[in-house]
Formats: structure tokens, C-alpha cells, sequence
């Protein structure tokens, strides 16, 4: 009976042994087991905290042959948890991986219900609303125009302090955003995403009334004006507008005179600097535009497209005096000049006028004695080209230019225009035949 008596009531180290090892067991209990035995263990384990929570007056702790059965009930539960295959160790990791998983979960709901709640900061003037004060004072800027940072260096302000961090690399020439596809740097990540997309090739600014698309906001909204027919920079001297204010500045300078943009080779000076980096490809010999038909390269894209018609045989430049047609506006106003007997190069050796420059040229060399084209057969040199050729057939014989009267062949037109004259004794028009 002693015996017996001293089982069924444990030392004071056992009891709290006991309690500890219940402890574990509820919180292993806590667990998602779904097993059949893991079931019974926590409606024990809930049996157990519902009889702990009663008040200490109940039948339970008061009876003596109850509280014993009850001992006897947490003794032989923590022994099925002793008995189980998992270590304590394995209990306690998992006891604190589902502790720090349900910390989780309360605190992803806590936030769940906060962004469901309405940003209590509202502003007065546009009713947008914000989840911190700050944000609404920083906010607020924007509407009473208040800049309290200041830039140390040319007393420029800001609103924000992010930009005057941002300013103050204008200053520094720090550029912390590097491209990794070419050596370029930038001093904003937003310069450095507007630039990458020249070599993504991104253009995600597309123009709703035609099929354009721009890889910059600005080159969007500059393009859209051509649709609407805005021009918003007007020029106060005369009465042209501009899409652009570059445009109106670059302008401006035809009234101004003005002309900043120097050539670091021969000093020329222009007006707009579009200009100035053309005329830069006549010293270094820069042909960026090449043509896909041939191997030919240019140096102005004006000249390339001018170069693509000779390829396609395009000719929109027509005379409204005659039926000719010249596939460069140059060539048109230079053939203008035989209807209106203009006369625009003239001589400063003498009184002669030339409708063309290359008239001038040629006619020049009188002065100067310069024969810069040469024949191969023999030692002869010539003013112009038209010359050697004639020279030429003094050589190979040919004979293009033939009478209309008697078919002689001549081969100087001149000696043609002679010998006709001999037919008709005046002078005539005629036709010349070229032999092939």
C-alpha cells in the first residue's frame, strides 16, 4: 500500500516535470496532425486548459480521488509523447516554426485590414489622400508653391529634398547610373531607362492617329502637335510658331544674328548646333548614312535621299515652264535659271556672268591658266572636261555628231555647227545624231 501510495502521489520534481512535459505536448498538439491519435491528444489538450481555466473551487481540485485520477490521466499522456518517434528537439523546432508562422499570418492580416482602411490624410485642395502626415506635408508643397531646400551653389530651390540631391549632381558631375551596354553614364535613373531603350529599341509611346511610336515621352508630345495643328512657340518678330521651343530658339538667331556654336577645326560659327555637327563630318569624314543599293556613304541624310532616287528613278522636282523634271530641288533651280536669264555668279576678272556655278569654275581657270584635266595619250591638258572628251576622239577616231544634210560625222560639235552653216547659210537649228 505504501508502495502504491507513493506512485500515485509524485515528488514535487515530478510533478513539475510533469507539468513541463504537458506543456511541450500542448504546443506539439498545435500543430496541422491530422492523424487519428494527434485528434485525441488535443481534445485532451482542450479538455485540460478548459479545466485549468475553471475557478479553483471546482469539484476536481477539491476532491482528492478527482484530483488523483487527473494526475494519473497528464501522467500517462506525456508517456504516449515520449513514446512517439519525434525527438524533443524536432518538437521544439516545429513548436517554433509554427509560433513564428502564426506571428506571420497576425501580422499580414493586421496589415490586410489597414490597407482596406481609407488613408486618413486628406488634402483641402485636391482631396488626395495619404496613409502618413509627412506625405500629406510634403504634398502640400505642390499647391502653396513652398521650397525650403535650398542648392548652396546657385541658390536654386526645392520642394523636396530628393530633388536637390538630385540637382546637386549638375554641380558635382556625378553620374551613379551606368549603362552596361555602352560607357555611358547619367546623372538620374530616369535618364538611364529613357536611354536604354535605344538599344531595347522600345518605343512605348505610340501616336493613336498614325502608326508612329516614340521611345521618348517628349519626341510624343512634340510629334502630336503636327495632328492638332498647335504651335505653342510664337515668334514676336515675325509671325511664325514652332512645335518646338528648340526650334523657336534656333529661329530667333536669324534675327538675332546670333551664332554660338563654334567649329573647334576652322572656327566657322552657326547658328544651331544641328549645323555645326554637319559641317564637323567635312573634317573628319564621317558618312553615317549609307545607301542599302550600292556601297555608297553620305554625310547628311539629305544627300542620301537625294542619292536614293538615282534607285528608284523618282523625279518630284518638275519645271512649270517646260516638261523637265530633276530629282534634286537643286538641280530645279539651277535649270530655273534658263527661263528667267538669271545670271547669279559673276566674273571678278572680267564682266562675264554665269547662271551656274560650275560655269564660273570652268571659266576661272582662264584667268588663272589652272588645266587640271589631262590626256592619257598624250601630253595635252585642258580647261574642262568637255574638252579632254572632245580631244579624245582625236585618238579613237568617233564621230558622234552628224549633218542632217549630207550625214558627215564630226567629232566637235562645233565643227558640226560650222559645217551646216555651210548648207543653209545662216544659223539654224539642228539635230544632232550621236553614233553609237
Amino acid at each position: 500500500q505504501e508502495t502504491d501510495t507513493l506512485m500515485e502521489i509524485p515528488t514535487n520534481e515530478e510533478d513539475e516535470n510533469s507539468e513541463a512535459d504537458l506543456n511541450n505536448q500542448q504546443s506539439f498538439n498545435v500543430t496541422d496532425s491530422q492523424d487519428e491519435e494527434g485528434n485525441q491528444h488535443e481534445e485532451s489538450t482542450s479538455n485540460t486548459d478548459k479545466e485549468r481555466e475553471s475557478t479553483s473551487t471546482t469539484d476536481e481540485d477539491t476532491d482528492p480521488q478527482n484530483r488523483d485520477q487527473r494526475k494519473k490521466r497528464d501522467r500517462s499522456h506525456v508517456q504516449s509523447v515520449d513514446s512517439s518517434p519525434m525527438s524533443e528537439s524536432q518538437c521544439d523546432s516545429d513548436v517554433r516554426k509554427k509560433s513564428k508562422k502564426d506571428d506571420l499570418v497576425k501580422k499580414h492580416k493586421e496589415s490586410s485590414k489597414q490597407k482596406q482602411l481609407p488613408k486618413p490624410f486628406s488634402c483641402k485642395e485636391c482631396k488626395k489622400r495619404f496613409n502618413h502626415i509627412s506625405c500629406l506635408k510634403r504634398h502640400m508643397r505642390t499647391h502653396t508653391g513652398e521650397k525650403p531646400f535650398s542648392c548652396k551653389e546657385c541658390k536654386k530651390r526645392f520642394n523636396q529634398i530628393s530633388c536637390l540631391k538630385r540637382h546637386m549632381r549638375t554641380h558635382t558631375g556625378e553620374k551613379p547610373f551606368s549603362c552596361k551596354e555602352c560607357d555611358k553614364s547619367f546623372s538620374q535613373l530616369s535618364n538611364l531607362k529613357t536611354h536604354m531603350r535605344t538599344h531595347t529599341g522600345e518605343k512605348p509611346f505610340s501616336c493613336k492617329e498614325c502608326d508612329k511610336s516614340f521611345g521618348h515621352i517628349s519626341s510624343f508630345q512634340t510629334h502630336m502637335r503636327i495632328h492638332t495643328g498647335e504651335n505653342l512657340f510664337a515668334c514676336k518678330e515675325c509671325d511664325k510658331s514652332f512645335v518646338q521651343t528648340s526650334s523657336l530658339q534656333a529661329h530667333m538667331r536669324t534675327h538675332t544674328g546670333e551664332k554660338p556654336f563654334s567649329c573647334i577645326y576652322c572656327h566657322k560659327d552657326f547658328s544651331c548646333l544641328s549645323n555645326l555637327k554637319e559641317h564637323m563630318r567635312t573634317h573628319t569624314g564621317e558618312k553615317p548614312f549609307s545607301c542599302k543599293e550600292c556601297d555608297k556613304s553620305f554625310s547628311h541624310i539629305t544627300n542620301l535621299k537625294a542619292h536614293m532616287r538615282t534607285h528608284t528613278g523618282e523625279k518630284p522636282f518638275s519645271c512649270k515652264e517646260c516638261d523637265k523634271s530633276f530629282s534634286q530641288l537643286s538641280n530645279l533651280k539651277t535649270h530655273m535659271r534658263i527661263h528667267t536669264g538669271e545670271k547669279p555668279f559673276s566674273c571678278k576678272e572680267c564682266d562675264k556672268s554665269f547662271g551656274q556655278i560650275s560655269g564660273i569654275q570652268t571659266h576661272m581657270r582662264i584667268h588663272t591658266g589652272e588645266k587640271p584635266f589631262s590626256c592619257k595619250e598624250c601630253d595635252k591638258n585642258f580647261v574642262q572636261t568637255s574638252s579632254l572628251q572632245a580631244h579624245m576622239r582625236t585618238h579613237t577616231g568617233e564621230k558622234p555628231f552628224s549633218c542632217i544634210y549630207c550625214h558627215k560625222g564630226f567629232s566637235c560639235l562645233s565643227n558640226l555647227k560650222e559645217h551646216t552653216r555651210g548648207h543653209t547659210g545662216e544659223n539654224i537649228l539642228f539635230k544632232i545624231m550621236i553614233f553609237s
